[in-house]
């Protein structure tokens, strides 16, 4: 009896244990109401202190990607197949300011001007290019305060719409391609259009492959021999076939490229593969190009792989840099040693072409693409850029469309013609940005390590406010010199649970952006800023 009576005053202990956290867990639910100034400045600070706070962050960064805001708009169930390359075709046009589209990037409208609200009507009825327009980027000139239009602008085609009661419009768009504005003009209803013509994208450039191989058989190189100072071991590795055995189709594509050059050409190439015979290259080699492509060679075992020949292991950086401290064992060490460890086939691993390997790399998509991945991963982590590696073309527009720039560098990346060099220039632009000033006053007002990603598409994107004009923000976590001016509003929210205030610059009085502050207290970020990139200078060092 005493035991039945321990565990029923045990089990009644659990019950009432139970109640209580049922009781807790109520009352937590239950405060999820509007977040208030009680809660502690150390909270805001530490959610504005530091990307350390990232794994706490609680919003859902897919919202901001689906503009909510909009309310519910229509699927237009419909995707165009790209058009080909120099096609010319008329489009109504839309001239943003302060907005450079990218093709694959998404673009909110508010069409609210009847003039435009025809020409979205004749993109979802046109027959040549149908829920397609054109984005052009327009600005003011800094002289006289002229508007000028820009040359280089993106097709968008309309993904989603809804017709409001006001008869105004809701659209949401995505960028598809670049084209070239040839003219314009306004029809007879007001609306804007223009002829333009697609630009022919470049194909992803790799190495070629034909810069970089074998040399022809030595059998076929009369008069050439190894250096004296060769050891004995490598004769015996010839009389053992494992040089002199090459199949006839090595010879015939040695033996086709240089049948393809010019005599002055032979000459070159001729006196290339002699001075590289007549030196004992694993001793004495000094120069840094032959000591990259012994490097080369030794990671490439077959010829025929094309990941080892495109592969990049090095960071962008260096392009074309060889270690000095390698260079400098390579001297130091036994000749006979290096010899022995050297497979034959590596050492006939020589350049075929007049540029060295790592020139052509330097122009590689591939290669560029894994060296702009990697930096963004270092510099901002989100959104990952893997996926994205093996296709160039679109990870060169991705990483435009982000960069925490000002609107006229994005317009000169978005006008490169040639992946490679506008990848080139985007490592350019990672090495170097670093501040970010205000356009009017070059204040600083935060640095580039100060980036937040709360979409899914990343720390920038475009948003549009209830009046139609469409702004391109970056978002940050922490940012200085900025004056807020009113009160927070929670209507009309680009980011769901976050109001926004408006905020100046605390220099020159110009608008710069907004800050976004929680509503809920469970809710992490507990702010962030959103800067327009209009609003930020070129001087970006």
């Amino acid at each position: 009896m005493a035991d039945n009576e321990r565990l029923l005053a045990r089990e009644r202990l659990q019950i009432e244990q139970i109640r209580a956290l049922d009781l807790e867990e109520l009352e937590v639910e239950e405060v999820d109401d509007d977040y208030n100034d009680d809660s502690s400045a150390d909270d805001a600070a530490a959610a504005a202190t530091g990307r350390g706070m990232a794994d706490e962050y609680t919003f859902n960064t897919c919202l901001a990607s689906l503009h909510t805001y909009l309310g519910e708009v229509e699927d237009t169930h419909h995707r165009m197949a790209f058009l080909d390359g120099g096609a010319v075709l008329n489009l109504p046009i839309f001239y943003l300011e302060g907005v450079v589209l990218f093709p694959d990037a998404t673009l909110p409208l508010r069409v609210i001007q009847p003039n435009f609200v025809v020409a979205i009507e004749r993109a979802l009825s046109q027959v040549d290019a149908p829920y397609t327009i054109g984005v052009i980027r327009v600005y003011r000139d800094p002289n006289n305060r002229s508007i000028k239009f820009a040359n280089i602008g993106t097709t968008a085609e309309i993904r989603q719409y809804r017709r409001l009661e006001d008869g105004s419009l809701n659209v949401v768009t995505r960028g598809q391609q670049r084209f070239r504005l040839r003219r314009r003009w306004i029809d007879v209803e007001g609306a804007p259009y223009g002829e333009i013509q697609i630009i022919q994208e470049d194909v992803p450039l790799r190495a070629p492959r034909a810069a970089f191989g074998d040399l022809a058989p030595f059998s076929n190189r009369k008069g050439h021999s190894f250096p004296r100072a060769m050891p004995s071991h490598a004769s015996r590795g010839n009389s053992n076939g494992s040089m002199d055995v090459d199949n006839d189709s090595e010879a015939n594509s040695d033996e086709s490229f240089e049948s393809a050059l010019s005599l002055t050409e032979k000459g070159i190439h001729q006196s290339a593969i002699e001075s590289y015979y007549g030196s004992d290259v694993m001793s004495t080699s000094s120069d840094g190009e032959k000591s990259e492509f012994l490097s080369q060679g030794s990671q490439s075992k077959d010829s025929d792989s094309t990941d080892s020949l495109h592969s990049c292991p090095e960071s962008l950086v260096d392009l074309g840099s060889s270690s000095i401290s390698e260079m400098q064992s390579s001297k130091q060490k036994d000749p006979s040693t290096c010899w022995r460890n050297t497979d034959s086939k590596q050492i006939r691993r020589v350049p075929r072409a007049f540029w060295p390997y790592w020139v052509y790399r330097m122009y590689d998509s591939y290669c560029l693409a894994q060296g702009v991945a990697d930096m963004w991963k270092q510099i901002v982590g989100a959104p990952l850029m893997d996926g994205l590696v093996k296709k160039p073309d679109l990870l060169s527009f991705y990483i435009a469309s982000k960069l925490p720039v000002s609107e006229s560098t994005r317009q000169e990346l978005l006008e490169i013609d040639g992946i490679s060099y506008r990848l080139r220039r985007e490592i350019e632009l990672l090495q170097t940005v670093n501040l970010l000033r205000c356009k009017t006053c070059q204040t600083v007002f935060a640095r580039r390590s100060d980036m937040l990603v709360m979409s899914s598409e990343g720390p920038l994107g475009a948003y549009v406010n209830p009046h139609g004009f469409v702004h391109e923000i970056m978002t940050l976590y922490k940012a200085t010199g900025l004056a807020l001016i009113g009160s927070a509003v929670k209507e009309y929210s680009w980011f769901p649970g976050y109001a926004w205030t408006v905020t100046n610059c605390a220099t020159c009085e110009t608008q710069m952006g907004w800050l976004f502050t929680a509503t809920k207290k469970n809710l992490k970020p507990k702010l962030f800023w959103g800067i327009r990139s209009a609003q930020v200078s070129d001087d970006l060092h």
